[in-house]
């Protein structure tokens, strides 16, 4: 057992290292929210999302929601499979692996109007921006600002935001010493 000692140490360190230092929180839509109207191209564009990152989708539950859907099904506007799916009015969305995520509003029209968005998020090792594929271009002046709010954590307990994505790095930790003692 002292033998797995180092290597199951190692692995924690490993783990602990990838997991994200700084995470952001974004507001999709900014001060306009996840509304008809908005161009969600211009909002994703230029932005960098990583893993551990949040999207915050704000919304009247009774005209919208939130679905995320395959890329076939983002493309055809269609909420006939979601994946995921959220009517809550106030929807966060952890971004927690990389690769391209898909999300439309379920409510019938609403998709084809340009209420859909597409998020690339970065591997470990690399960078994505964001963008979307509108069905029909917007012609409104979007505000180019970004609200976005920056997690940090530091190794003395000093983080601020969701803990959510080091769940995992304690979880492994204290089994790990578990199984020593």
């Amino acid at each position: 057992m002292a033998g797995l000692l180092p290597g199951v140490l190692v692995a924690v360190l490993l783990a602990a290292a990838a997991a994200p230092a700084s995470a952001k929180d974004y507001t999709v839509g900014d001060s306009s929210g996840w509304t008809t109207g908005v161009d969600y191209t211009a909002w994703a564009r230029g932005k960098t999302f990583n893993i551990g990152d949040t999207l915050l989708f704000q919304y009247t539950s009774a005209g919208h929601s939130v679905v995320e859907v395959s890329e076939a099904d983002h493309t055809s506007c269609s909420a006939a499979n979601p994946l995921r799916s959220y009517k809550d009015g106030t929807t966060i969305v952890t971004l927690t692996r990389s690769g391209t995520r898909y999300f439309i509003c379920g409510s019938t029209g609403h998709c084809g109007a340009g209420m859909k968005l597409t998020v690339t998020v970065a591997s470990l090792s690399g960078s994505a921006t964001g963008g979307t594929r509108l069905a029909k271009p917007s012609s409104s002046d979007a505000d180019p600002t970004t609200t976005t709010t920056t997690r940090t954590s530091s190794a003395t307990g000093g983080a601020t935001g969701s803990w959510a994505p080091r769940t995992a790095t304690w979880l492994l930790f204290f089994a790990a010493v578990g199984a020593l003692l």
